[in-house]
Order: C-alpha cells, then sequence, then structure tokens
C-alpha cells in the first residue's frame, strides 16, 4: 500500500479542492482561502498561489518576521457517482510566509513551510513526518485518475461488473438478484479499488491488486487488461 507521506503528496499534487486556513483570519467569500496552484519544494514545503490582493497574502505580507500559523486542508471526492464520495482529507499545518518573485503578475506566491501533516482516507488515518513527506513521490496515474476512473465507469461498466466474481464468498452470499453495481473509486500504481453497491445504498469496497506497480498508462493498460481476464475465467 502507499505510506501516508506518499497519499498526502498525491493529495498536494492533484486537482483536489482545498483552502488556507489562518487563525483569526476572516474572509468574505470562501474562494479567497482556494489556492490557485500547489507545489512542493525540495525541502518539502509548500508553495501556493494567490491573487496578490487576496487577504491571505496580505496576512503573510504583514507578518513578516513574525511567525504566521496556518493549515491546508485538502478534500478529496470520487469523480464517479458513488455513495459516500468523500475518499479522504489532509491537514498540512506549518508557518506562512510571502515569496515575492515567484509568480507572474497580479499574483503572490505563499509558502507553508511544513511543520506537520495527518491524513485520513480509504487507507485509515495516520500522520506524516516531514522529512517522510519531504523524501516521498506522488503516485504516478494522480493526473490521470479522475479521467481514467470516469471512463473506466463509463465505457467499462460491465467488465467492472465482472470482477465480482473474484469476491469468493462476498460473491456468493445467498443474494439472489443480480450482481452488484461495480463503480471504480479509487486508483494508484497497486492497484484498483471498487465500491459495490448493493440495493441503490448499501456497499462495501474490494481492494484489486496489480501483479506490480505500473508506472505509466501503458502498464496500466496491461495490468487492466490481466484483471478483466482473471474475472471473466
Amino acid at each position: 500500500m502507499p505510506s501516508a507521506a506518499e497519499r498526502t503528496r498525491t493529495l498536494v499534487q492533484s486537482t483536489c479542492s482545498s483552502v488556507l486556513l489562518v487563525p483569526g483570519l476572516e474572509v468574505v467569500h470562501p474562494v479567497q482561502l482556494m489556492p490557485d496552484s500547489r507545489a512542493v519544494g525540495p525541502e518539502g514545503d509548500l508553495f501556493l498561489g494567490f491573487p496578490a490582493d487576496s487577504p491571505l497574502v496580505r496576512a503573510a505580507t504583514h507578518a513578516q518576521g513574525d511567525e504566521l500559523t496556518a493549515v491546508l486542508e485538502i478534500t478529496d471526492v470520487a469523480p464517479v457517482s458513488v455513495p459516500h464520495r468523500i475518499r479522504g482529507r489532509a491537514r498540512i499545518g506549518g508557518w506562512l510566509t510571502s515569496v515575492p518573485g515567484l509568480a507572474g503578475p497580479g499574483r503572490m506566491m505563499l509558502r507553508l513551510e511544513f511543520g506537520e501533516a495527518s491524513v485520513d482516507d480509504l487507507w485509515g488515518a495516520e500522520s506524516v513526518e516531514p522529512e517522510d513527506f519531504r523524501d516521498a513521490v506522488a503516485d504516478p496515474l494522480v493526473t490521470h485518475e479522475a479521467e481514467l476512473l470516469q471512463h473506466l465507469h463509463a465505457a467499462h461498466a460491465e467488465q467492472m461488473a465482472t470482477l465480482s466474481t473474484l469476491l469468493g464468498e462476498r460473491s456468493a452470499d445467498g443474494r439472489t438478484e443480480g450482481l452488484p453495481c461495480a463503480v471504480p473509486v479509487a486508483l494508484d500504481r497497486f492497484g484498483l479499488r471498487v465500491r459495490f453497491v448493493e440495493g441503490g445504498t448499501a456497499c462495501f469496497d474490494a481492494r484489486f491488486e496489480f501483479p506490480d506497480p505500473v508506472r505509466d498508462i501503458g502498464e496500466l493498460r496491461r495490468a487492466m487488461h490481466t484483471l478483466f481476464e482473471a474475472a471473466a475465467c
């Protein structure tokens, strides 16, 4: 399974929504707290882009020399329609400063020095150490995961349903109705997580591991082909 640091790094470098919270700072519109870009520096610090007139930019600029604490909260929502769509949340706390010259005209880059972090997702809840986050690498499928899950759900629904044949006793638990609806809910280099929905409300997850971790889309195609072949046998 991916480590907590890798999962957190993947969320930071994904397109998941996020907000940057500073204690005592109030804004008129919540969107003012949402960075329009996120990146991770070589030492594990976060670089967050905001409009130059953002309340967060003003707060960070005025606090130069003082310690301004902040927390970046990231919410991960499944890109497909499925019960319980929130897949996870991450919180990264640290100290906020402005970094002039790194952003284009009308924008400012804020640096969040990594202090502590935690992730609570489909794998469970864990804390993340600064050194582990610094050294972690985002999952190679992170930039394509949403479109891949949407494609599997829309174009391969019948093949997805056959995966229930790999569930062992769970696939033959006395139900007389049809097979449960199988929705691809998460994808990473180690495997595919599927949410099986029964009767419209009840659901359970199953994880299908790839024979070897995949490094790109080509290897993912071969791994999915192998998985569907196994389900069809």
